[in-house]
Order: structure tokens, then C-alpha cells, then sequence
């Protein structure tokens, strides 16, 4: 494999838990990380131990399983010990690849896929004894493929009453030419209000914590108030060296303006956030 890297998150919250799930591949073979509000658990698994099928979402990792209609944990290691299922309800996509045009672009570091903005999650997940119980709970599915993370970037996540919503702010370097590439969507009672540098979004502001994107006359605030992050494994040209911070749930506001008005002003105890710029 030559210098890649590539996998799924997978998120899961009830009113008092989170569960994140990332299965991936890369170079130096292929993982299983563990989110939770409590701690952060990696497995290693070896080359080829990763498959998907190129039709539908099917996905097996050792004895993991990830497809539209749940998933099935069972990874032992001195470690841990995770096992149960979940069972989905229908995804939420979004209307076309949220990276737009620039998913035909060659030779970018990182490009990242939206499964489903919020979908039903049902079951129970048991963590070196911990149970995580979700009925009629919430989920987010989202994936990443390339050779490396952004070398500085922010992303954040959140499911709420009304919908849900993802902002990422990101260096881009493709040839000589940087920027700050912006992907977003606000999902807000059945509507896809969506926000990326293809369709004019500019970063206002990126700063202790707080992302301020514009667009036309559409702005969109991110703020990380109280971060509990957690640190995990990311890649640097296809091999997990990199270490990262996720607060997979925490204290965050966003707002959202368009054309002179709000539709969103809301803070949550349950978002999910990482903020990889220099303060």
C-alpha cells in the first residue's frame, strides 16, 4: 500500500453517552480506535485485514462488521474488550459529495465523504465492562481517505433536536498553491443548508477555538467552550504517527445566520470537536 491511509467514523449518542468507532487501513496496516466520553482504546489488526465492497456500505475488519443497517464489535486484546451491536435506522445523506468539484481534483492530501448526517442507532455496546445502552439514540457517519491529515485543521459535529451539522477548516496544499479549504453542512429541519469554498465560503476567523466561516450572506460559528479531548492516532503519509486530540463530546455553540437571520443558536453539551491549530 503506498503511502495511504483510509477508514470510517462511526458515532453513537443517547443522552448521556458517546460512543465513536473508527475503522481504518493504512500503511503500516489496519486499526479499530475508541472514543468515549471516559477514555480512548486502539486495536491493531494487519494488512489486508480491511475490506469493503465497492457496491453498497460493507465493511469487515477482523471480526467487526459495519454496513447501513448497524454494527457488530467484537475485538479482544489486553487492553480491550469491546462486543455488542448496533442497529440502524435509515441514513441521512446529503445531496451530492461534499467535497464538490474538488473530489475530481488529483494528488489532494485528504478527502472526506459524508455517510449520513443523523440516522436512528439502537443496542448496546459493552466496553472492558462499561455498557453503552442507546434506544432510539442518534448517529453520524462520515469517512476520510487520502495520504495524510491537514496539517493544521478543525473539525467539529453535532446532532440536536432540529438536525444535526459538520464544519471542517482545513490547509489545503495541492501543488504550490495553500489555502483554507471549508466543507460544511447544517442540517436543519429536513433542509440541507450547505457552506464550502466551491460555493464562495471564505474562513472569517480562525482563532482559540472559535471558527468563523462566511459565505455570500450566510455565516456559520463553531466554538469549542469546554474541550475533553482524547488523543488518537492519525496518518502522516499512510502511517498512524500522527497524534491528534477529539473531544467526542463536549461543550460547544454554533450559530448559524443567513440572509440577516437566525436560524441556529444553540449550545450543546454533546458535540463533538477537534481543533489542530496553533494558539
Amino acid at each position: 500500500m503506498k503511502n495511504e491511509f483510509g477508514g470510517f467514523y462511526f458515532k453513537a449518542q443517547n443522552e448521556s453517552q458517546t460512543l465513536a468507532v473508527i475503522a481504518a487501513f493504512h500503511k503500516d496496516g489496519c486499526s479499530i480506535q475508541i472514543i468515549t466520553d471516559s477514555g480512548v482504546w486502539s486495536a491493531p489488526y494487519p494488512a489486508g485485514a480491511y475490506h469493503k465492497t465497492k457496491k453498497g456500505f460493507r465493511i469487515r475488519l477482523g471480526e467487526n462488521k459495519f454496513t447501513e443497517k448497524g454494527m457488530e464489535l467484537s475485538v479482544h486484546t489486553p487492553s480491550l474488550t469491546a462486543a455488542g451491536r448496533l442497529r440502524f435506522g435509515p441514513f441521512t445523506p446529503i445531496k451530492y459529495d461534499i467535497m464538490g468539484p474538488f473530489c475530481a481534483v488529483p494528488f489532494m492530501e485528504c478527502r472526506h465523504t459524508v455517510i449520513s448526517m443523523r440516522h436512528r442507532v439502537d443496542g448496546c455496546i459493552t466496553i472492558n465492562g462499561q455498557r453503552y445502552v442507546f434506544k432510539d439514540s442518534v448517529g453520524y457517519i462520515e469517512g476520510d481517505r487520502g495520504r495524510s491529515f491537514p496539517k493544521v485543521y478543525s473539525w467539529t459535529q453535532c446532532c440536536f433536536d432540529r438536525g444535526s451539522l459538520m464544519l471542517s477548516a482545513a490547509d489545503i496544499p495541492i501543488g504550490r498553491i495553500r489555502f483554507t479549504g471549508i466543507i460544511g453542512v447544517v442540517m436543519l429541519d429536513g433542509k440541507e443548508h450547505r457552506i464550502a469554498t466551491y460555493l464562495g465560503a471564505r474562513p472569517e476567523s480562525i482563532k482559540g477555538g472559535k471558527v468563523v466561516v462566511r459565505q455570500g450572506k450566510t455565516t456559520l460559528t463553531a466554538e469549542l467552550i469546554e474541550k475533553h479531548a482524547r488523543p488518537l492516532a492519525a496518518p502522516v503519509l499512510g502511517e498512524m504517527e500522527r497524534v491528534i486530540h477529539e473531544s467526542a463530546s463536549c461543550k460547544a455553540r454554533y450559530t448559524f445566520v443567513k440572509d440577516g437571520e437566525t436560524l441556529l443558536d444553540l449550545e450543546s453539551s454533546a458535540a463533538s470537536f477537534e481543533y489542530e491549530y496553533p494558539e
